[in-house]
């Protein structure tokens, strides 16, 4: 990374930094929700963009990641932030368990299955014998924490620091992970899979790897969701959820790693423009900016601002 890189990575910062302390209560919020899909959408990305497995359903992560939060501090009365850890580590085993029989499926196939777990994801969570656990239709409703050690902040300018702070460490995490060469393998699988298994590249258990990891984003950035919103639902996770992600990712920028933090923006303030310009046909508007997107800028936002610079 250029020094002139490292001086705008760090201004960015500083800013995201001091924007809590600049904006009003729900704009906060708003941004807390941005980087809840960021890390989500930064997951999708490894799976999709850098490994090359297309996922219809990461949604159902999102959703498991989001529950797992919301038990774990409704039912056992854990605090927020060991909720956080909990989620992608359930997620990560629920990510490896699909992950290998979905070895056996490329291309369209593996799209069919994940969107399968999209779309019976919401219906396990209203499963009657799960109600005592997940709340059933109802869903459960959590409680915002306040900041600790007496800190003079609001709920909101906390939680947005505290996902700013699990963001920052989880796209720090995936540069690294990318430039190593486990990361290296990842991508050459992405490029050419009978290359790289002909260079001793196990193709098996670096698909496996990838998947899990990707659900594990997805589900932390759930948790991050779950914890600002302060409640879940299983029709908050329908498959709708699974296509937007995709879109983010696409928007953003497939294999880019800023791309996630552009197709969160997306995700979170374009269909708000839309309803705000229309309320009888707010999604036909969603539908014209998203074709507008995708012929002008192909290759998503960050390649067009990396042309540019």
């Amino acid at each position: 990374m250029s020094l002139v890189e490292r001086t705008a990575s760090a201004l960015l910062l500083l800013l995201a930094v001091a924007f809590p302390f600049l904006a009003e209560g729900y704009a906060v919020f708003q941004a807390t929700m941005v980087l809840s899909y960021a890390v989500a959408l930064l997951g999708l990305n490894i799976l999709t963009g850098y490994n090359g497995q297309i996922s219809l359903g990461h949604g159902a992560f999102y959703a498991l990641g989001a529950y797992t939060a919301a038990i774990l501090m409704d039912r056992f009365g854990l605090p927020y932030w060991a909720t956080i850890p909990a989620a992608g580590a359930v997620c990560l085993v629920a990510g490896v368990l699909f992950g290998l029989p979905a070895l056996k499926l490329e291309g369209l196939y593996l799209a069919l299955a994940t969107f399968a777990l999209g779309v019976a994801m919401p219906q396990l969570l209203k499963y009657k014998h799960l109600e005592p656990w997940t709340g059933g239709v109802q869903g459960l409703v959590l409680a915002k924490p306040d900041a600790p050690f007496g800190l003079p902040l609001t709920q909101d300018q906390w939680l947005y620091l505290f996902a700013l702070g699990v963001a920052v460490a989880l796209f720090a995490l995936a540069r690294n992970l990318l430039r190593s060469g486990a990361g290296r393998a990842i991508v050459a699988i992405r490029d050419h899979p009978l290359a790289a298994q002909a260079m001793g590249i196990d193709n098996r258990r670096y698909k496996a790897g990838a998947f899990g990891i990707s659900a594990m984003y997805t589900g932390i950035g759930g948790a991050l969701s779950a914890i600002a919103v302060q409640f879940v639902a299983p029709d908050s996770f329908t498959m709708f959820l699974s296509i937007s992600l995709l879109v983010g990712v696409v928007v953003g920028g497939v294999g880019t790693l800023s791309g996630a933090l552009y197709g969160a923006l997306f995700i979170v303030f374009v269909p708000t423009a839309a309803e705000k310009i229309t309320q009888a046909a707010p999604w036909a508007i969603y539908g014209v900016v998203l074709i507008l997107f995708v012929f002008v800028m192909p290759g998503g936002v960050a390649r067009l601002l990396r042309r540019r610079g």
